[in-house]
Order: C-alpha cells, then structure tokens, then sequence
C-alpha cells in the first residue's frame, strides 16, 4: 500500500580507474570493435602498472578461459566486460593472473587480475584496459569526471541507469 514510500535501489554505478595510467575514451582505442562502441560504450586505461581492479561493486558473471576479460554484473544489472589488451586472447592467457571466479562478488577497487605488461609489449599486443557497458541500452547517462593521468582504484566517474 505504501510502495512509493520505499527507497529503490540506487540507479547510480560509481565507477573507478581498472587500472593505474592514462585515461582515454573508448573512441580512442586501437580495436574498430571497441573503438565504433559495437560491444557497448565505456572507456579505456593505458597502463603504466600491471595491476587490474574491479571498475563496479558487483558479482562476477564469468572469466574468460584466456583470462583476457572479465564480466561483472553491479546489484541494479549494469553489465561491465573489463577487457584486458586488444587481441590477447590470441596468447592463451599466458600474460595474466586472475583473482576472481565465477559468481564471486567484489566491491569497486578490489583486484581481480595482474597483467604482465613486458610480455604483452613483447608479442607486440596492446595493453589498454577497456571498460565496456554491454548492456549500453539501460544507460540513461555515463560521465567521467576524471581525465589524463589516473590511479587504480580511484573514482573516475558515474553511471545512472534508466
């Protein structure tokens, strides 16, 4: 009866930096998949260290076998694909440490992977950290208030959800 009296679930995601380094806009990317949004919108983090952190509180949807990517749902369904390296999944997984699993639940900064950078510069990949909203459709806004340098695990931004 009193429905409109109960708060909903928050329709905003915070976001921080995946990663220590250079903030770009996923536009900038060196990948047309990523670069013209066809997996959905976001951003990307040029590294200067190897360490990935969870960009949203959330639960772990899956782990790629080649541990280049991970799928992360946040409590109100925004779906983020953290994508490590462009064409990585060329290299088997060789070049990462993941820290999580499937169904594991993680707050905004935790570490959930560690990305060898001189192996990645070695088989001449890209290292860039994306950060892709897959379900881009249940956003109604997406800001990053931060630019050029930024540090792991710090805020970046928001997400509002419709």
């Amino acid at each position: 009866m009193l429905n409109f009296l109960k708060k909903k679930k928050s329709q905003t995601v915070g976001l921080v930096a995946p990663a220590s380094g250079h903030l770009v806009p996923i536009t900038e990317v060196n990948d047309p998949v990523f670069s013209t949004k066809m997996m959905g919108d976001g951003f990307a983090v040029i590294p200067a260290a190897g360490e990935v952190r969870s960009p949203v509180s959330g639960k772990i949807l899956s782990v790629f076998d080649t541990k280049h990517a991970i799928s992360i749902q946040t409590d109100n369904g925004l779906e983020v694909l953290v994508h490590l390296g462009i064409d990585t999944v060329e290299l088997k997984g060789a070049p990462f440490k993941v820290y999580v699993n499937e169904n594991d639940t993680v707050q905004a900064g935790d570490k959930i992977a560690d990305m060898d950078l001189s192996a990645l510069k070695a088989a001449g990949k890209d290292n860039s950290v994306m950060v892709i909203f897959t379900n881009s459709n249940s956003i109604l806004d997406f800001t990053i208030s931060a630019n050029g340098k930024v540090s792991a695990g710090h805020e970046i931004g928001k997400v509002e959800l419709k």
